[in-house]
């Protein structure tokens, strides 16, 4: 099976939600288990999150999600127009973060690489980010009684 999808919407917390619900609902084709798809979630949380809070701090801008699936791999790829990073090895240290003085915990690429096959993530100052995140889906009625 081939298929994709593509969402835009603006960089603003109350889409975060529509966004990973949208994203879950398409990759349910897969017939992924309840376990994986949560871990999809959560991981496309995190990189919506990430695009939110640190690509547009001066203003709103826009996130793109497409989903793209191959056979019974998925990759989601979560683009933002915003400042960039400046330094993405140091932004994907576990526990770094940009904003020091907020709440911010500085775990979100972790995540993402905890619950996904492949994370790559692509920057350009002033140009902004791209996270492509990637994982192969096991038909979960295919693991019924083991």
């Amino acid at each position: 099976m081939n298929n994709e999808m593509k969402l835009v919407f603006k960089a603003i917390t109350e889409n975060e939600s529509f966004a990973r619900v949208s994203v879950a609902s398409f990759c349910a084709m897969l017939n992924p288990s309840i376990d994986v798809l949560t871990d999809i979630k959560t991981a496309l949380s995190e990189a919506i999150t990430n695009s939110i809070v640190h690509a547009y701090p001066t203003k709103v801008g826009k996130v793109e999600v497409k989903v793209t699936i191959h056979g019974n791999n998925l990759t989601i790829t979560v683009k933002d127009f915003g400042i960039g990073i400046d330094n993405v090895e140091q932004a994907r240290m576990p526990f770094y973060t940009s904003k020091p003085n907020s709440e911010r915990s500085g775990i979100g690429f972790t995540v993402m690489e905890g619950f996904m096959d492949s994370v790559e993530v692509v920057s350009a100052k002033s140009k902004g980010t791209t996270v492509i995140m990637k994982k192969q889906i096991v038909d979960a009625q295919v693991n019924v009684g083991g």
